[in-house]
């Protein structure tokens, strides 16, 4: 709900009003309902506060409690507040208009650095402790929203973007090489394996489920939430872990509704955003509220060029789903004349990074756009559901079934998933399972074909900061090849915390420029925490994948998208499509990358120049998921970054675009 800020002079010096207004005055670009400071000698606390929640309106923020002599900022929506309130011993009418920022500040007074262990929601805050002469704060367990700190020994300044840290005359705008060979050495949306890293040498985040505490001059992070370790549940029958799992989602999905806005959500064809958008429709509408659903299509003289199995164009799954679960307005998007290499800049902007999931950006941003033009919120979605809600990989979990020779239930299965898939034939079946219960066999028989990307980095810049071996140490492969089944993989995603810095870094920024807060509901700690107990067979049963959610859906969407395991959506299928009036210009800017010095140190120019020999044959829309294409785009955008960092050079490419006349390009 807020952009936070903040300075302490650990030396004793008085924070001067200079720093502390040129922190203030950067954040002056993001829309503001109220802004407040608040100061006491070396310990300056500022917010840029939005609203969005009932009890945030008028909120005094920064909040000094002279009683208990504590101070805190907040960029936080706390979601388990009844919980927190019996906890807390709050008396239920003061509870009512009790803001987020206060509850956080009475559990510090009570459960001290624990305060993070009780809290359930989207949250950063920072709290001075006067007596305790301390500054403590944390991120929530996924890093949904971000905080930025820099430290010297003698100075400690933190903000909720990078910045207004870099208006302070002693901190350096300096490139953190570390984190660029990181970043160009990792081939999948992992921005570093180093979650306190940024691309600003002098500049950490706190990484999500870690608090920070600043005392005597030290600064310590802490990790206090390890998500795997829960505890398995058993039910008699099957009916109750469905029962059980709605009753959790369900109020996962009714905190994320708390809003004097409107709500929207965006809404794909799929399962998950689809049983978001149904369970809040649902209940906004016993409050007599309206959900908009968001939902991005394709330009209409797109030819969807994607396999018979996929589907680039989700719109009858969408319309189905909004007219099943009803209480919505749906909103159909084709974002006509604008692209993914169109949208760079000011994604640059937004990030203060570069980014790697360009193929979406498009319609992600544009989704924020049209969201907050129509008054919304809370900007519900499902992003992280595939590993909670619909988790449920069938011929994987066929593989497990075959290994363990649990044969009858095996011959079942197989016989529910042919009916549900389509899938007749059956020993291609049986060979794609026998290579997911045995995966050793299948790499040493040398017939499987690996879906890479070129590695984009240069060899000596990545020796220089021995980058493979820190990315093998974390489990990743610079080729891109996983060595995990999907069983460790959802256990590292769960484990490894820089598996979801990079969404919650784009949500928080989108949030701020736009004044839309995204929420997610499959991302719930008390979600994730309830799928992560339950046993296998919940996921897989009777033929269907993603079983869960499938039967917990019954009643809430239509069974072409609930059953449906014959299609599946692909988003980013029309990128080059997109891209193609401009194709030239493209192929123009990445034949000045190759040869420009500022980049030569840091990529791998041979890689680059094999791409760019591909690309000029033409945009082809088939190539839009070809990994020397798609190797092109994300050297665009770190090269675009680059310059703009060192020499401040401007939208280059938007301005040719501008004198050619072609595309859009939208400022």
């Amino acid at each position: 709900m807020s952009a936070i800020a903040g300075i302490y002079n650990i030396n004793k010096e008085p924070v001067t009003q200079e720093h502390s207004l040129s922190m203030m005055n950067s954040l002056q670009k993001f829309p503001a309902d109220d802004i407040q400071i608040w100061q006491k000698e070396n310990i300056f606390l500022g917010c840029h506060a939005q609203w969005i929640t009932p009890e945030s309106v008028g909120e005094q923020l920064p909040y000094y409690d002279y009683e208990r002599q504590l101070s805190i900022t907040a960029d936080a929506i706390i979601d388990n507040r009844q919980e927190l309130f019996q906890k807390l011993q709050i008396d239920k009418e003061e509870g009512k208009i009790m803001p987020d920022s206060k509850l956080i500040l009475l559990a510090y007074y009570k459960w001290g650095e624990d305060t993070p262990k009780h809290l359930i929601g989207d949250f950063t805050f920072m709290i001075w402790d006067e007596r305790e002469q301390k500054l403590f704060g944390a991120r929530d367990f996924s890093g949904s929203r971000t905080l930025y700190y820099s430290a010297n020994g003698q100075k400690f300044a933190f903000c909720t973007v990078i910045q207004p840290l870099l208006t302070l005359p002693y901190i350096e705008k300096r490139i953190n090489e570390q984190w660029l060979a990181e970043y160009l050495a990792i081939p999948n949306m992992i921005d570093v394996v180093d979650n306190s890293l940024t691309v600003i040498e002098n500049i950490h985040q706190i990484p999500p489920s870690h608090s920070i505490s600043v005392e005597d001059g030290k600064v310590s992070i802490t990790r206090y939430n390890i998500l795997f370790s829960v505890k398995n549940l058993s039910y008699k029958k099957d009916e109750d872990y469905v029962e059980a799992f709605k009753e959790v989602f369900q109020t996962a999905v009714n905190s994320r509704l708390r809003t004097f806005h409107s709500v929207g959500s965006q809404l794909s064809g799929g399962l998950d955003s689809g049983a978001v958008a149904s369970f809040a429709a649902k209940s906004l509408q016993k409050e007599n509220k309206q959900l908009h659903t968001y939902s991005y299509i394709p330009e209409k003289d797109f030819i969807d060029w994607t396999p018979t199995h996929r589907m680039a164009n989700e719109q009858d799954y969408i319309k189905s789903t909004v007219k099943y679960a009803g209480n919505i307005e749906g909103h159909y998007m084709r974002f006509e004349g604008r692209s993914s290499i169109s949208e760079i800049d000011e994604w640059l902007e937004i990030m203060e990074m570069p980014y790697k999931f360009f193929e979406n950006s498009l319609w992600v941003k544009g989704i924020y756009e049209e969201a907050s033009r129509q008054g919304i919120g809370v900007l519900l979605n499902g992003a992280r559901g595939n590993f909670s809600i619909s988790w449920g990989p069938a011929l994987d979990y066929y593989g497990l079934l075959l290994k363990q020779m649990k044969w009858v239930r095996l011959r079942d299965e197989l016989r529910h998933y042919s009916l549900n898939t389509g899938i007749t034939n059956k020993s291609r079946l049986l060979s794609v399972i026998g290579k997911k219960a045995f995966p050793l066999m299948s790499r040493l028989g040398g017939s499987q074909e690996v879906y890479q990307l070129p590695m984009l980095i240069n060899p000596e810049f990545a020796n220089k900061y021995n980058v493979s071996n820190r990315l093998q140490e974390n489990g990743i492969d610079m080729d891109g090849v996983s060595k995990y089944n999907i069983y460790e993989i959802r256990k590292r995603h769960f484990e490894k915390e820089f598996m979801w810095n990079a969404t919650g870094t784009s949500g928080t920024k989108l949030s701020l420029r736009y004044g839309v807060w995204n929420r997610d509901p499959t991302n719930d700690i008390r979600v994730i925490r309830f799928c992560l107990s339950l046993p296998e067979e919940q996921f897989v049963k009777d033929g269907l994948d993603r079983a869960l959610i499938r039967r917990a859906t019954d009643g809430f969407l239509p069974d072409k998208v609930r059953l449906n395991q014959k299609l599946r959506g692909i988003q980013g299928a029309d990128w080059i499509h997109r891209a193609a009036p401009s194709w030239d210009l493209f192929l123009e800017e990445l034949k000045e990358l190759v040869k420009d010095p500022i980049v030569l140190d840091f990529l791998n120019v041979e890689v680059l120049e094999i791409a760019i020999s591909k690309a000029e044959k033409g945009p082809r829309p088939e190539y839009a998921f070809d990994p020397e294409l798609r190797v092109l785009v994300r050297a665009l955008i770190v090269y675009r970054f680059l310059k703009t960092f060192y020499f401040e050079g401007g939208d280059i490419y938007a301005k040719r675009m501008a004198e050619a006349k072609v595309g859009s390009i939208r400022h």
